[in-house]
């Protein structure tokens, strides 16, 4: 195939994807917004409602960091030579943004089921904290290896 082509074909894609990803994350801060005022609204407790908005709001910061990966690595008319320095340069990012949102998903399930008195569920949280070191850790070696 021309090269002309398969770059087009890889731009329309690229933006298509990231427009859906940014789509998502926009439809899911409108979802936190309206959550938020229902709360309020239906006089649920204020901590309540920060928990579970602080997880959504991860989400979906997420999920804009993708959309803006996608676009900045895969759209455009450069073709990279080197495939791991364009990994080295988005993995992180998005890796520790998953990371945040798994630790603080981690210490929320901690602090609710210490309110609850649920101590026996507690290895639920341990279990996402102990794999997001892992995931840190496996980032890491990774960025090791493929140093110059």
């Amino acid at each position: 195939m021309n090269d002309k082509v398969v770059s087009f074909i890889r731009t329309v894609f690229a933006k298509l994807f990231a427009l859906i990803f940014l789509g998502l994350a926009i439809a899911i801060i409108i979802s936190l917004l309206m959550s938020v005022a229902k709360g309020f609204l239906e006089g649920t407790e204020f901590m309540q409602i920060f928990l579970s908005s602080v997880n959504t709001a991860i989400i979906a910061l997420a999920l804009f960091e993708l959309a803006l990966v996608i676009n900045r690595e895969h759209s455009g008319d450069e073709h990279e030579e080197n495939a791991v320095a364009s990994l080295r340069r988005t993995i992180p990012r998005f890796i520790g943004l998953v990371c945040i949102a798994l630790s603080l998903e981690g210490l929320i399930m901690v602090i609710k089921y210490s309110q609850l008195e649920l101590a026996g569920n507690l290895y639920y949280p341990v279990a996402i904290i102990a794999s997001t070191a892992l995931l840190l850790a496996a980032l890491a070696f990774f960025l090791h290896l493929t140093a110059k």
